[in-house]
This record gives structure tokens, sequence and C-alpha cells, in this order.
């Protein structure tokens, strides 16, 4: 098969049952390049589809912080290498400075959840508060109707509304961290990749001659040097809240030297002296206490979802659901009580291990996301016993 039939048939693929009404000939769309395959890739998509094209780099840091974001998705390569592929493609390129925002919107609430003894979730946030947020008011400068990115999910588009559902790679589905977005954010939305695989993607960056065609993917939090966010927080000069560790029955087991360093679900750095491996299990953010036990008691069977986000009709009273608590967690059936738009109980099948306040749980009925909202304070999770 010619590389121009291999080319073809990735673009019909990628354009399969695209919504109608999208006539998107005299249309533009700013895209955020990354400097990654993924966003490279899903450029030349958009512009073969005949979309006008603008690709658009936020750079996250501030200059004096621009070497420690060397090797990340928002430093100086990673624009370098953005700034390559858009000339090779023929469309313009802008580097956006969105460091002050990022700073206020996704560095500082990363910050406070530590404090509040809850592990967040940052890329979640950036989606919802930059990417499809501040973003916009750039987007609509350039004259652009939509924005697009190379997240792998199913962005479905009908008239007045939008769809959001899994991408077709399950292995690199990233549907969870688009479920706080609102239908407006939504409906201008583009994600061209979600109908294609990884390994898909990379053969046509091969057949087009990018450059980033191997370059590795980002795997950790952008703006956290080696995957030591307690490095970080120190180095920004964090205040840590100590407290003492207790397990479970209330006893006093030691000190520690703040809840902002531990996780649930984490064994390093605990007291040792104890017949069983021991887990932080709870994090009291009020006590500043950070609860230990046995790995059975990770164990939860119910827990409370606040601050909801609904991407379709808001069930009445309960719904069956398969809810996902974490990336990379492929589900679990549950049912959820509403008790009002912004609060829901979540009731598990079968137990499920850490689910971890601050982190998302996302619910999906098959492949559609319905919507999803944040696992509540520790203290209001039931564990099994």
């Amino acid at each position: 098969m010619s590389d121009f039939a291999i080319i073809y048939l990735y673009i019909g693929k990628a354009m399969n049952k695209r919504s109608h009404y999208l006539g998107h000939s005299d249309q533009c769309v700013v895209i955020g390049m990354s400097g990654g395959v993924d966003s490279s890739v899903a450029a030349y998509l958009l512009k073969e589809e005949g979309w006008r094209v603008i690709g658009v780099t936020m750079k996250l840091w501030p200059q004096d912080c621009m070497s420690r974001a060397q090797d990340k998705c928002c430093g100086p390569q990673a624009i370098a290498d953005a700034r390559g592929v858009a000339h090779a493609l023929g469309i313009p390129h802008y580097v956006i400075d969105e460091a002050s925002p990022f700073e206020e919107l996704v560095i500082n609430y990363f910050s406070e959840e530590y404090k509040l003894g809850r592990t967040p979730n940052p890329c979640i946030m950036c989606n919802e508060k930059l990417k499809f947020g501040n973003l916009w008011t750039k987007a609509t400068a350039l004259g652009a109707n939509y924005i697009a990115t190379g997240h792998y999910a199913i962005v479905e588009h009908t008239e007045g509304k939008a769809t959001l559902r899994r991408g077709l790679d399950e292995t690199k589905d990233q549907s969870y961290f688009l479920f706080s977005l609102r239908q407006p954010q939504l409906q201008r939305a583009l994600c061209p990749l979600g109908k294609l695989t990884k390994k898909e993607i990379r053969s046509l960056a091969r057949q087009l001659g990018l450059k980033v065609a191997e370059k590795e993917d980002s795997q950790e939090i952008c703006f956290v040097p080696g995957k030591d966010y307690k490095a970080f927080l120190k180095e920004r000069g964090d205040v840590f809240h100590p407290g003492g560790f207790y397990d479970v029955e209330g006893n006093y087991l030691g000190e520690h030297d703040g809840i902002e360093l531990f996780t649930i679900g984490q064994r390093k750095g605990l007291p040792g002296g104890s017949p069983y491996p021991r887990y932080v299990v709870d994090i009291d953010a009020e006590q500043k206490r950070v609860i230990l036990g046995r790995e059975s008691d990770l164990l939860c069977q119910e827990f409370q979802v606040d601050r909801l986000n609904w991407l379709e009709a808001i069930p009445s009273s309960r719904k069956e659901v398969t809810v996902r608590v974490r990336h990379g967690h492929q589900g679990a059936s549950a049912t959820i009580h509403v008790d009002n738009n912004e609060t829901a109980r979540v009731c598990l099948s079968a137990p499920l291990r850490a689910v971890t306040p601050g982190q998302a749980a996302v619910f999906y009925d098959k492949d559609l996301v319905l919507g999803g909202g944040w696992i509540a304070s520790s203290q209001m999770i039931t564990q099994a016993t």
C-alpha cells in the first residue's frame, strides 16, 4: 500500500461519523500544540479535513523557572518542537504566556488540596480552567470557532449539544480528564484522535516525516520534577502541617511532619513496629491526623461525591453506572444516588481499594460519559470491615 493510501485511510477513519452540522470549510480552529506526536497529528488531521488551523502553545512557566521545565510538555524544547511541526504543516503558530493563570488556577489548587488532606488531579483542572477556559478568549481573538486538542476522547456534536465518549484506544483513553467541561466548553471542543489508536498515530506521523514521531509520551505531572510532588511543594515554600499518626482504633502511633506528605494507599514513610504492613487509610486534615491500617482497611463499599458536573441528563434519583475513580482505572459497577444536582452517594457492587478524596469519580454508560464529580473528604468514605 502506498504512503498516500495509508494516510488517506487514517484520515477517513478519523472523520468517520463526524457530525454533519460542522460546516468547517470556512471555519477556524485553534489547536493546543504540546510539541508531542498526538497534538501534531491532530493538527494535521484538522488541516486535511478543511479547517483553517492555528497552532497555539501555552507557556506555563515563569521565565526564571524555564530550566526546570526543559523536558516537560510546556518547556522550551516542547515549544520548539511545536513550532517546527507547525512550520512543516504550513500553519501559523503562536506562544501564549499563561504562567500567571497556571500558577493561580492549577498549582495553587494542587497545593491547597494537599493541605486539605486530599490528593489533587491538576490535569483535569488545567483542561477546564486553561485549555478549554482561558484559551477561549485568545482563540476568539484569533477568529477561531473551536478549540482542539490531542486528547484520546470522542466528542460528538449535534445541534445545541455535545456528547463525550471514551476514546477508541482503551489503553490511552482520556475522557476521564474532560468530565468537568461544561456544555458550552464541550460544544466548542474538537478531539480528532478519538477514533484512532496510538499505534496508528505514530505510524501516520512517520509517514508524514514529522520529527516528533518517536517522541516519548509525557507520563508525569508537567510541573513536578521526577514525580516527587513533596520536593516540589517544599521547594515552592509551602508550609506543612505536622501532627500525629493514629491507627483505625484511635491509638497514637507517633509524629509526622505534615499531612501534605501523605496520600491514601501510601506505605512509605510510616512508623514501623507493626506485625503487619501499614497503609495510609484516611487523613483527618482538621485534626492533622494520618490514619494507618491494614491493606483491607483500604477497601471501600460506598463514598460521597460532590461538585458534580453533568454532561447528560441528571438522573432523577438512582442510576446504574460504571464509575472510574482514577485515571487508568477501567471502571467498576455501581449505583449512584443523586441527592441534588451537586452531590451523590456512590454504592459499589464490589469493594474498591484506595478510593481517594480529591480524585475524580466519573460516571459512564458503556462508552458514554454521563458526568462526574470529586470524591469527598475521607471521613465521608465508608470503609469495608
